[in-house]
């Protein structure tokens, strides 16, 4: 198993990507420290991972609070002795333009999706250091790697989150730290679905959506998840400060619609 005698923390593990990433590191091996806002949600995760003979605890964390990651971090230990893998998971994106955004939004935006990599970054690495090394891995998007309309903090927070991975991973070489990104595509997601639930006919956007991306599919967290094990195991060990992009093709081209393919012949 990849992650054999390793201890993780996923954070955003109530549900979707950080669920799957959750489940696929203690398939692989992991303690896995399930932490969330969403207690039943978080629990389920948990149960979930223990029916399938893996070992997690869940951890209730704000992640936009200082406070909520340090405990995250000091239970974790006590529990394993140890921190090996961080994933700073949690996030969500919000559809407003800027003169339609208060200060409070921004800031709370930030707090879950920057201001959280920062909190567990600043707690975990001290562990790190003392154990000889470790991996973090951040979640970014691929809105964080080009522009998006309608969700210019969505973007701004993880362009920033892409550039501070790059920061980290120059700052923790020495002490063998990795730290990667993870840019996902559309991924479809309990979150994705609410996303979208507001629009006026959320299935015709889903058929249009899927025509750019060259996959023909939207990606499923698993998808995602098995991308974030690579990131965290030891099959990519010379691999640090990389945003790695997980998209179905879809930043491979300026403009691409599978509605402009020739038809297959029958």
């Amino acid at each position: 198993m990849k992650l054999d005698g390793k201890v993780a923390i996923v954070t955003g593990a109530a549900r979707g990507i950080g669920r799957a990433s959750a489940m696929q590191f203690a398939r692989e091996g992991a303690k896995v420290a399930v932490a969330d806002i969403r207690a039943e949600l978080g629990r389920e995760t948990v149960r979930l991972i223990e029916s399938a003979s893996g070992q997690a605890t869940f951890v209730l964390t704000d992640v936009s609070k200082e406070e909520d990651v340090k405990i995250m971090v000091e239970e974790t230990v006590a529990r394993w002795g140890r921190i090996d893998i961080l994933f700073n998971n949690a996030g969500y994106a919000q559809v407003k333009l800027v003169e339609e955004t208060s200060e409070a939004e921004w800031d709370q935006l930030f707090g879950v999706n920057l201001k959280s990599v920062f909190f567990g970054v600043k707690h975990v690495v001290p562990i790190m250091r003392r154990q000889g090394g470790g991996v973090i891995l951040n979640m970014g998007s691929i809105s964080g790697l080009t522009g998006q309309m309608r969700t210019p903090g969505y973007v701004a927070s993880k362009g920033a989150v892409v550039m501070l991975t790059k920061s980290l991973a120059l700052d923790y070489g020495a002490d063998h730290i990795r730290v990667n990104c993870l840019c996902p595509g559309i991924t479809d997601t309990p979150a994705f679905r609410e996303h979208i639930s507001s629009s006026a006919d959320p299935e015709a956007l889903i058929r249009e959506r899927q025509t750019r991306v060259p996959l023909g599919r939207f990606l499923t967290p698993e998808d995602v998840a098995r991308a974030a094990l690579y990131l965290v195991c030891d099959d990519s060990e010379g691999v640090t400060g990389i945003a790695h992009v997980v998209d179905g093709g879809l930043l491979a081209a300026a403009e691409y619609s599978s509605n402009w393919l020739p038809r297959k012949s029958e």
